[in-house]
């Protein structure tokens, strides 16, 4: 695999590779703004002030990202509406069915969740071009929130340590929807399959890197999980 994926040429030479970014970034956009939406809706269950001026800077993040992907993909010469829809109803599916019942739960959603996600999104960004993968990785930047969400976690286990059992069943389950919806996406959009598929000058993979990129999502979930003090 090159250290750079293939050239940005390619978005202009190679239709199968401009589909796949168009899909990366599509789901990635439709991804933030549901995210911006998410956060600022779980601000209302924020207990202080504090807490809910936090995720209103989280939410303010995710829709700055949001608008860079956007306006990126109207450069490419794309719809960004037409972009996003294909990915609506899995991602809409995915917040339907991880809904979090009380502010715990959507701090530990944002944290593993979305987590998971992000990580994914980076693995596939060492296959597209220099440009767009600095894209992926700005638009994945943590923006603080880390430090955050494992401070008040680990103060309300400290508290009370029965949520803590509860909370890491919350992450697991989270964890097993994420990748449903992933899988569903994939199966769904042949395009960016391409991306580790690879194809005329452009570098591919093989299992063996696959295997060592699904493990390193996992060891990557299970140092989130124990940083929250939870069990993966």
């Amino acid at each position: 695999m090159s250290d750079l994926g293939p050239p940005a040429s390619a978005l202009d030479t190679d239709p199968d590779y401009r589909a796949a970014v168009i899909d990366l970034f599509g789901v990635l956009a439709y991804g933030e703004l549901t995210a911006f939406e998410r956060l600022a809706a779980d601000a209302a269950m924020a207990p202080s002030i504090d807490d809910k001026a936090a995720l209103a800077g989280m939410a303010t993040a995710e829709y700055r990202h949001f608008v860079v992907l956007r306006d990126r993909l109207r450069e490419l010469g794309v719809d960004p509406q037409e972009a996003m829809a294909p990915f609506r109803r899995a991602l809409d599916d995915f917040h339907e069915h991880t809904a979090p019942s009380d502010w715990l739960e959507g701090l530990v959603k944002a944290y593993v969740g979305d987590g998971i996600g992000i990580d994914f999104y980076r693995e596939i960004s060492n296959y597209v071009d220099e440009h767009s993968r600095a894209i992926v990785v700005s638009v994945c930047d943590d923006m603080g929130q880390s430090e955050f969400i494992v401070e008040r976690v680990r103060s309300a286990i400290n508290e009370d340590p029965r949520a803590g059992g509860r909370l890491a069943l919350w992450g697991r389950r989270l964890v097993g929807e994420a990748l449903s919806q992933a899988q569903r996406v994939a199966a769904d959009r042949d395009a960016l399959s391409t991306l580790l598929v690879g194809g005329v000058d452009r570098p591919g993979t093989d299992l063996a890197e696959i295997g060592r990129m699904l493990a390193r999502l996992t060891d990557n979930h299970a140092r989130r999980m124990a940083a929250l003090g939870l069990a993966a």
